[in-house]
């Protein structure tokens, strides 16, 4: 394992990698190792390690700015506690999957991105793409380069900090990431609209995401994963100072009926990380969806262990490994797609994170890799 602390050493072990025609594993906080294919050398040997653990902290923060900058090891728990010191946060909800997949690390900055790990505040503030103003980063060249820029709008050039969102360290070996940043409601509550059934429930989410509640969760749980409440609940996160909160409180008891009631536990966090199926048998995966489809697709996928969250444009299931084939086909039935999110390597190894990709849009992801790292030196493997 090699060591690196800043970008000019980047620079030179991406150099000697190239020089050796020698692939490696891109590894920071160790938190999201078990996501994707198992990767490994020519030989079917273990591939050398980068650590860039060392590119860590935060290098700028203007909080009147709604900007900060930092390097893409630096811990979620740092970065999500300096910001709250200043009444913000990070619009994406950087979602640590560390209890699902088991891992001891330390989930950091860059591997939320990288995964594209967003949490329940997608559903409000859009993905890590969509907070990603700018990013610093070495090439399979060896080449330090940087994408987008520290400004709120920009739209010269290619929109680079989009495709590094999701790439799962593939395309290049980050060393610095600016986000905008969101204020962070002063108080916030839950509310609960118990013993609905998901189609009842899907429908009653679907209309607060269309109101001018702007809520910062809406999740569905069926009786499996919420015990006590009935055929299941639809839950609603509201944010905001005292007052405008108790009105947005008022408008959803408007909207539906009086059967709402508070909740005093904030289950968003726990379902945006997936703990919920921390202890669940079988894979995990995460089915992106119409939310408008969910009704449907948890019918057809008939899963016992299933929770929807933004509002039903993200299925989480567990399932045993014989079913993947009809999970990704009832995904692809709706234009969805499934993410095999936790599985044994052999499952990881046989099916990949996604499902193979029509071939004009398979030919494009080549070229745009091959543009970024033409020797496959970085993460080879991981996502085909």
């Amino acid at each position: 394992m090699s060591k690196v602390v800043n970008e000019l050493e980047l620079v030179e072990f991406v150099r000697a990698a190239r020089a050796a025609g020698s692939p490696f594993e891109i590894v920071a906080g160790a938190t999201r190792r078990a996501v994707g294919k198992p990767m490994c050398d020519a030989n079917g040997g273990e591939l050398a390690v980068l650590d860039v653990s060392g590119l860590s902290g935060i290098v700028k923060y203007e909080p009147e700015e709604l900007i900060v900058t930092a390097a893409p090891a630096t811990p979620l728990s740092e970065i999500n506690a300096t910001l709250a010191e200043r009444g913000q946060r990070l619009g994406f909800d950087p979602a640590d999957w560390s209890a699902l997949l088991k891992s001891n690390g330390v989930a950091t900055l860059g591997g939320a991105v990288s995964c594209d790990a967003s949490g329940s505040g997608r559903l409000r503030h859009g993905g890590a793409r969509d907070s990603l103003l700018a990013f610093r980063a070495v090439n399979g060249l060896g080449e330090s380069f940087r994408g987008g820029a520290k400004v709120v709008k920009n739209v010269t050039g290619f929109d680079l900090p989009k495709l590094v969102c999701g790439a799962y360290g593939t395309l290049c070996v980050l060393s610095e990431l600016t986000f905008r940043v969101y204020p962070k409601g002063a108080c916030s509550t839950t509310l609960c609209l118990a013993d609905v059934t998901p189609q009842v429930g899907f429908a009653a989410l679907r209309k607060v995401a269309r109101s001018a509640l702007e809520p910062g969760g809406l999740a569905y749980l069926p009786a499996s994963m919420m015990p006590g409440m009935g055929q299941g609940v639809a839950l609603i996160k509201l944010e905001g100072a005292r007052v405008p909160l108790q009105e947005k409180i008022a408008l959803a008891h408007g909207l539906l009926g009086d059967g709402l009631h508070e909740i005093h536990e904030d289950l968003f966090a726990a379902i945006g990380c997936g703990e919920m199926f921390a202890e669940a048998e079988g894979d995990v995966w995460r089915v992106m969806i119409a939310a408008s489809d969910a009704p449907k697709v948890v019918e057809e996928l008939n899963a016992r262990c299933w929770l929807g969250d933004w509002a039903g444009g993200v299925i989480w299931l567990a399932a045993q490994p014989s079913q993947a084939g009809h999970v990704r086909a009832v995904a692809a039935s709706v234009n969805g797609h499934a993410m095999l999110l936790r599985a044994t390597p052999q499952s990881r190894a046989s099916l990949g994170i996604f499902a193979s990709q029509p071939p004009a849009l398979e030919a494009l992801n080549r070229a745009v890799k091959a543009a970024f790292d033409p020797l496959s030196l970085f993460n080879p493997g991981r996502m085909t």
